[in-house]
């Protein structure tokens, strides 16, 4: 019989660059939970199970930081979860900052650059990378995505393609 073994608690990085908007417990388990499910593992492994009760017991905090709960959103959307990514996706729409035709989520505190004549500011990488896994969330449906969930999502993908460099990449490397 395997013994139960939990994400939580893990609290280590070995790449201090690859932490992502938020330096926690949670967020870690969930990169780590999301990297399993893409493998992917099935939910019934017990790394996995034990990681998504984890992950439940974290989603339920009211205090979760924005960045953390589009993770959240999007390894319980590969977790086949409907019910908590509804959930998480319900409060992420109430925090999404709506510009331009477009739909994007920033961190608490982090304004926005002024905007420049002849110069587009690009998002900081914890922006990006947060937007994306919302839109993950959205896109990462069974059986597939509905067409409303397809509707929010074009604006995100728009602000997202706003934030590519002259290259075509992003400044994040998530």
């Amino acid at each position: 019989r395997e013994k139960p073994v939990a994400l939580c608690g893990i609290s280590k990085y070995f790449c201090v660059s690859l932490q992502g908007g938020v330096n926690d417990e949670v967020t870690l388990a969930a990169y780590i939970t999301i990297a399993l499910l893409e493998i992917p593992l099935p939910v019934t492994h017990a790394v996995v199970r034990n990681a998504l009760f984890c992950l439940e017991t974290a989603a339920n905090q009211k205090e979760n930081h924005v960045y953390t709960k589009a993770l959240l959103a999007y390894a319980f959307a590969l977790a086949g979860n409907r019910e908590k990514r509804k959930a998480l996706l319900d409060s992420l729409e109430k925090e999404a900052v709506r510009k331009d035709g477009s739909v994007h989520w920033q961190r608490p505190g982090k304004e926005p650059q002024a905007d420049l004549p002849y110069f587009h500011p690009r998002a900081p990488s914890a922006e990006v990378e947060m937007t994306a896994y919302v839109l993950l969330a959205h896109l990462t449906s069974q059986p597939a995505p509905a067409q409303q969930e397809l509707s929010f999502a074009s604006p995100i993908a728009k602000w997202i393609s706003s934030q590519q460099n002259p290259n075509g990449g992003f400044s994040s490397t998530q």
